[in-house]
């Protein structure tokens, strides 16, 4: 259930109120237990569905808790932040012919439970007395560092921030994944042995030649680095990246300014450029500093990358969608501030190979939208920073760094994971990827094979 959108529209508390104990067993309840079951295929991390079911169905949900725990130290944050529909629900048979089973509403469900009820961290094996180092807390660090730490090996995760989590912090907005939940689970990662340092940057707080001297070490550090469309104007005051634009507000407070020390421009009329999930939180959060706003696509709404849930949010919230339209360049007022953005029309063609209507301009269809904010929400990629200073480290057209099927890299004994090497994806994906190259890595360090 969600709350009513005139109401949450005031502040940043958490939109959708999850499932009650009743609503939680029924559901599970609908759960066929298939002998093969395919929604742990869909799963990135190859959680235990079925079981972690079973046990909501008949209500032992310390139980539920322990058997997602075996494989996914994160729960509270994967059932309300990754896209169950196009993983694990998009599997469940049950959904050929109705509804399939809320996963993620059951997995968040548990994890709230035992939050409330007492956390149990899960037996940590005996040490090894090898030393890994993580380089990012986001959720592909996490994962990793969580998994080798369970292990038995001595973890230490830098991260450059002052707060750990990365974009579950500084990304994702509260009223979709509260910050107190993400802390939570950073402790029981710490609980598990895994020290975090935070305002450590690799390469200038901690030497690569030190770094390099750790038994092994995973690279998780993100793709934070934000792309722009290189219109003219672009420079002007009042234009942000989304990736500065939520960090300022989600991880600096910049919304209760001057009370938090960190500014950002409130505009009266915002303009989001994009149509995925971070162009809605954006949106979103810039509704909730007061703006109208109007959420600019070049595309048609079926195209949008976005989950549906959040784009059904953003229309309940009163943000507007201006479709098939891509701005042209923005317009400067005074100050060198901008007041707005000159657009175009975009007619559709026919889909491409991946089910995306291809684009073209048309002519003379030229307008202005005003906007004294404008937020650019067209995608990220690799943070060039530590890339730049392993010079053997090899990488991708793309920027990302090149990995094998383990994880491993060019650089012997190094390994990497997540959107760093996959290029900007989803939460649950830089973690199945990180959990992967976390295995490699303990198989490394004990000597047995790889394969």
């Amino acid at each position: 259930m969600d709350r009513d959108a005139k109401e949450r529209i005031a502040d940043f508390g958490e939109v959708d109120l999850g499932f009650t104990e009743a609503e939680v067993r029924a559901e599970a309840a609908r759960c066929i237990q298939c002998k093969k079951p395919k929604c742990v295929n869909g799963c990135p991390v190859g959680i235990d569905i079925p079981a972690f079911i079973h046990a909501c169905e008949i209500g032992e949900f310390r139980e539920a808790a322990r058997i997602i725990k075996k494989d996914n130290m994160l729960p509270a944050i994967c059932g309300r932040v990754c896209p169950q529909e196009t993983q694990c629900q998009g599997e469940c048979v049950l959904g050929n012919k109705d509804t399939p089973i809320s996963i993620g509403h059951l997995e968040r469900f548990v994890a709230d439970w035992e939050r409330r009820e007492g956390i149990e961290t899960p037996v940590r094996l005996p040490a090894t007395g090898r030393k890994v180092a993580v380089v990012g807390s986001g959720p592909a660090g996490l994962s990793a560092a969580a998994e080798l730490a369970r292990l038995g090996h001595a973890v230490t995760v830098f991260e450059s921030l002052h707060e750990a989590g990365g974009v579950l912090m500084y990304g994702i907005p509260s009223f979709r994944l509260p910050k107190d939940i993400v802390q939570t689970e950073i402790e029981q990662v710490k609980k598990l042995g895994a020290e975090i340092k935070t305002n450590y940057v690799v390469g200038r707080s901690v030497p690569v030649a030190e770094l390099l001297g750790y038994d092994a070490v995973f690279l998780g550090t993100g793709a934070g680095l934000p792309y722009f469309m290189g219109l003219p104007g672009e420079n002007l005051c009042g234009i942000y990246s989304a990736n500065e634009f939520l960090t300022r507000v989600n991880l600096m407070g910049a919304n209760r300014f001057p009370e938090k020390d960190t500014p950002v421009k409130k505009g009266k009329k915002v303009v989001v450029i994009g149509g995925g999930n971070v162009a809605m939180d954006a949106a979103r959060v810039a509704r909730r500093m007061g703006a109208a706003v109007t959420l600019m696509y070049r595309r048609g709404e079926a195209d949008m990358p976005a989950r549906l849930d959040e784009v059904r949010h953003a229309k309940e919230e009163g943000i507007e969608f201006m479709c098939c339209t891509n701005p042209v360049r923005f317009i400067e007022g005074e100050n060198k501030a901008v007041a707005g953005v000159e657009a175009i029309r975009m007619e559709l063609g026919s889909p491409g190979d991946d089910g995306r209507c291809s684009f073209a301009p048309i002519e003379g269809s030229n307008f202005t939208v005003e906007a004294d904010v404008v937020v650019e929400a067209i995608g990220q990629g690799p943070n060039p920073l530590l890339l730049r200073m392993l010079p053997d480290l090899a990488r991708n057209k793309n920027g990302s760094v090149a990995v094998n099927c383990l994880g491993q890299t060019s650089i012997a004994k190094v390994y990497a994971g997540g959107d760093v090497a996959t290029g900007a994806a989803t939460v649950i994906l830089a973690m199945g990827t990180a959990k992967d190259a976390a295995r490699a890595i303990d198989k490394m360090l004990r000597g047995a094979p790889q394969f």
